[in-house]
């Protein structure tokens, strides 16, 4: 497998990188950390994804050079931080999936199996086990012998500090740790790194008020354990350009006393619902709840969509006895 994929990069110049239309901290810096590393080889490199990049992660250098379009000419492609289709949508619709299938396609993921998968792919190299598909790359770069500078160490940091919460969740392994201690002998700042997204992240006063209006409007149920709260489109459309309101929240409910899972549930007027699923390490249930709704993700941060049109109160009251069985069952 890392035999095909460096093949597969030898004989390309023109690469695609495409991140999901759930774009976090993880993919995006995969994303720049392949232009930085393919680009070093002297590659050229199109970053793609299908909707904007969240404001809250603007403070990566690059995110500016992501599209919205796919390119018409290209060698070969590479999907970060994704195994399924599902989570492709824009491309399906744009038509997209033509043009991948068409030329050699790498995916470099870590997430466990969903459903849907990119058949089309020549390689599937995913890995569970690892932190973020930022730890992916840097095993794979140093398998390959590609060259590591600080600018791609800093967007690798960003990936594994981004899923793994800080290094507080149990994605964090004794590989992650060695890898964050070679990045810092490698010249990456990581105190540096949190002062740009602290500053990125902070909060236009309305989203500070409406941060506010949330709080007050989660439900909490499975005896305390769970937090959630819906989200509807007219807010999608005020709030969303300004901050995305599943990480304005979510860490806000897993702070609180006794709730193990927090669930944030966007529902748009064409009857779409977007889920966002994360827990505390003593619930590892996220990728379950996800892929009982045609989902997936990590055992601590997972997602799901509906697109049949059932109404958001239906999908909710179903999310909450699962997630509640579910919450039974570790007892």
């Amino acid at each position: 497998m890392i035999q095909q994929i460096a093949d597969i990069i030898s004989g390309a110049q023109r690469i695609v990188v495409i991140q999901a239309d759930n774009p976090d901290a993880d993919s995006l810096g995969a994303a720049l950390a392949l232009e930085q590393i393919l680009g070093e080889m002297g590659k050229s490199v199109y970053l793609y994804c299908g909707v904007e990049t969240p404001t809250y992660l603007r403070y990566l250098e690059g995110w500016s050079r992501i599209n919205q379009e796919l390119p018409s000419n290209f060698d070969a492609s590479i999907i970060v931080d994704a195994s399924t289709m599902t989570l492709l949508e824009k491309l399906e619709q744009s038509g997209g999936r033509g043009w991948l299938a068409a030329k050699p396609c790498i995916v470099i993921d870590h997430h466990e199996t969903t459903d849907n998968s990119i058949d089309f792919a020549n390689v599937i190299l995913n890995e569970p086990t690892k932190s973020s598909t930022g730890e992916v790359i840097f095993d794979l770069a140093k398998q390959l012998n590609w060259r590591l500078d600080v600018a791609s160490g800093e967007y690798i940091m960003t990936c594994i500090l981004g899923d793994t919460q800080g290094l507080t969740n149990e994605l964090t392994g004794s590989r992650t740790y060695e890898i964050m201690a070679e990045l810092t002998q490698l010249g990456v700042n990581r105190p540096k790194l949190e002062e740009l997204r602290r500053e990125s992240s902070k909060m236009d006063p309305r989203i500070f008020r409406y941060k506010a209006d949330l709080i007050q409007r989660t439900e909490l149920h499975s005896d305390g354990k769970l937090a959630l709260v819906t989200v509807p489109q007219a807010e999608i459309n005020e709030y969303s350009p300004l901050y995305n309101p599943a990480p304005l929240i979510q860490s806000d409910m897993l702070m609180t006393l006794d709730v193990a899972v927090s669930v944030v549930m966007k529902h748009y007027d064409d009857g779409k619902i977007l889920a966002s699923i994360r827990c505390n390490s003593s619930a590892p249930i996220a990728a379950k709840i996800a892929e009982h709704f045609g989902g997936g993700g990590h055992t601590y941060a997972a997602g799901f969509k509906i697109t049949d049109g059932r109404p958001v109160n239906e999908i909710k009251s179903e999310c909450i006895n699962l997630t509640s069985e579910l919450l039974d069952n570790l007892t």
